[in-house]
């Protein structure tokens, strides 16, 4: 209770604090002329109730006006009547002016809520010593309805009020809308590494998406190269989706009769006029929306449209959840996501071409340097396959980072390169070397590090090479390195160049078995060769390796782990 203004606030979940000083001042200033105010909510509850007029309401009568407006609302369903007069004057024992007030949101009502806002004039059979607002005469009719004007205005500033605050509260969430936008496409950008396989951003993608857009079900599919054939084919999706060959060539399909009419996108719904192609029981709507490459060589699907003659593959989502079907702002933010995983399939692609053409040339050249002697042949490139396999193992055991095995595969490529600077008659006799002869095959790893060091992106390669013939023991060559001091490339390229050398036929011997090579390897232990390496090449499946190396060893580049390096040139 406040005594300066005999106000009284009976309930406060429905006002905020400056709806309820705004509201008490209006009660004051229409107490000085007579008349009480309230103001209840729409469950008939008084929420304000100010007293100053000199008179106490009948606090029933103002419930009940206040249900029946509310009900006279609703049924009006805001006619133009209404909305001319949104003061109502109801008469009996009292004379009640009545109007709806809407009240914006608070921290506790979730959404706008409307009230209703009533002066009371008093009893219309007695003045009881004051002025009588309520008796009839002009003086009172005029009064009356300067009252009514002030409730008006009231009742049209909180109107403009919950206006505003609507329109901010839509531009708020459209702007945090665009900011998880933002966000995505920002994600995505900064996630753009050639040397990531495309499954993986993909589906990050649309994980993303559907964090930004709630749908039901989301799918990218890609145009790939299956048993010599093309296909689309799903590369990443999540929730509820069903895309079978049958209909992805459906989508696929009308997504080019859309883009051949001039829509970025094919997007149909049930709602409105229904839909215009017809679709699974389960759709409610759906968008689709192509990826775009550069160039689609021989597709298969390229002659279905021209305008899908880049077409590298869509993405299509289904029933979202929070609209009748999707409109224009979502048709521009899947655009936005498509073209960035279209460029990321393409640079990829791109890339891989690169990639296989710059370990294609290095081949070559490590092939030539191979072929100074014919029992070599293949040599490097066996040392290249067994060097990656030891760095997975190595990997699987924490002893050396995933991003380095492709730094081990070059060096084991590249060990022998130094070779080029050594006389074709040393490396093709067959008996035994002069001591001239041999300090000049030991030369090779310095030459072909210094081949190598003159490229710049090869600098993590080149202790492998350099040291690829160092022992443990500090026996080796061309630096007498001991233990430790040996860079573990180097370490793994030694003991891939020795397995792949001792079973290997040579001039001087025939090959040894596996079952050889490992026995002497182990007796190699401590002097020739590093303890944990040995104990991580002998513990992996050995048979599975021989295999490899015998038939398919010219697989051995294609692999993500290659990109790594060669994404340096």
């Amino acid at each position: 209770m406040t005594e300066n203004n005999h106000s009284m606030t009976y309930g406060l979940s429905g006002l905020s604090p400056s709806q309820r000083d705004e509201l008490t001042r209006f009660g004051t200033r229409v107490n000085r002329l007579g008349a009480n105010f309230a103001v209840c909510s729409s469950s008939g509850k008084i929420l304000l109730l100010c007293e100053g007029a000199g008179f106490k309401s009948s606090r029933q009568r103002l419930m009940e006006r206040s249900c029946q407006i509310l009900a006279d609302h609703v049924r009006s369903e805001n006619t133009e009547n209404l909305k001319q007069s949104p003061v109502q004057r109801y008469k009996d024992v009292t004379t009640i002016l009545a109007g709806i007030l809407p009240l914006s949101p608070n921290d506790t009502v979730s959404v706008s809520t409307p009230a209703v806002a009533l002066l009371d004039l008093g009893d219309n059979t007695a003045a009881m010593g004051r002025q009588a607002w309520s008796t009839g005469g002009s003086q009172g009719a005029s009064k009356r309805l300067f009252l009514s004007e002030m409730l008006a205005m009231l009742i049209d500033g909180f109107r403009a009020v919950t206006r505003v605050e609507r329109q901010m509260d839509q531009i708020g969430l459209e702007l945090s809308k665009v900011y998880e936008e933002l966000v995505l496409l920002h994600r995505l950008s900064t996630r753009m590494k050639v040397t990531e396989p495309d499954a993986g951003f993909l589906q990050m993608a649309c994980d993303s998406l559907t964090e930004v857009v709630d749908v039901e079900g989301i799918a990218i599919v890609l145009e790939k190269l299956i048993d010599e054939e093309r296909q689309l084919t799903v590369s990443a999706g999540s929730g509820l989706i069903d895309l079978d060959s049958h209909i992805s060539g459906m989508v696929y399909s009308r997504l080019l009769e859309e883009m051949d009419q001039g829509r970025d996108a094919l997007v149909d719904s049930q709602a409105y006029n229904g839909f215009r192609y017809e679709w699974p029981t389960s759709v409610r709507n759906v968008i689709a929306v192509p990826l775009m490459g550069k160039d689609c060589g021989d597709s298969h699907f390229m002659h279905r449209s021209e305008a899908a003659n880049h077409v590298i593959g869509f993405m299509v989502a289904v029933n979202i959840q929070e609209k009748d079907e999707f409109d224009s702002v979502s048709v521009k933010l899947f655009n936005s996501v498509a073209s960035g995983c279209a460029v990321f399939v393409e640079n990829g692609r791109l890339f891989h071409d690169l990639s296989e053409l710059f370990i294609g040339s290095l081949k070559t050249l490590t092939d030539s340097i191979d072929a100074k002697d014919g029992y070599t042949h293949g040599h490097s490139e066996r040392v290249a396959m067994i060097a990656r396999w030891i760095g997975e193992c190595l990997v699987v055991e924490g002893m050396l980072r995933p991003e380095q095995v492709s730094e081990v595969y070059l060096a084991g490529l590249l060990h022998d390169i130094g070779k080029i600077g050594v006389d074709d008659a040393v490396l093709r006799k067959t008996g035994p070397l002069t001591e001239e002869e041999s300090e000049s095959i030991k030369k090779h790893p310095v030459i072909g590090a210094g081949i190598l060091r003159g490229i710049k992106q090869m600098g993590d390669i080149v202790p492998g090479v350099m040291s690829h013939h160092e022992n443990v023991d500090g026996s080796g060559y061309p630096s007498g390195l001991l233990g430790d001091d040996i860079p573990i490339i180097g370490k793994i390229v030694g003991l891939a160049d020795s397995f792949d050398a001792m079973t290997s036929k040579r001039s001087y011997r025939e090959a040894r078995s596996i079952d050889q090579a490992v026995q002497e390897i182990r007796t190699c232990v401590g002097s020739q060769f590093d303890e944990k390496v040995v104990n991580a090449f002998l513990n992996s499946d050995l048979a599975k390796l021989w295999e490899i190396m015998q038939y398919g060893s010219a697989d051995i580049h294609h692999t993500s782990s290659m990109m790594n390096t060669a994404s340096q040139f």
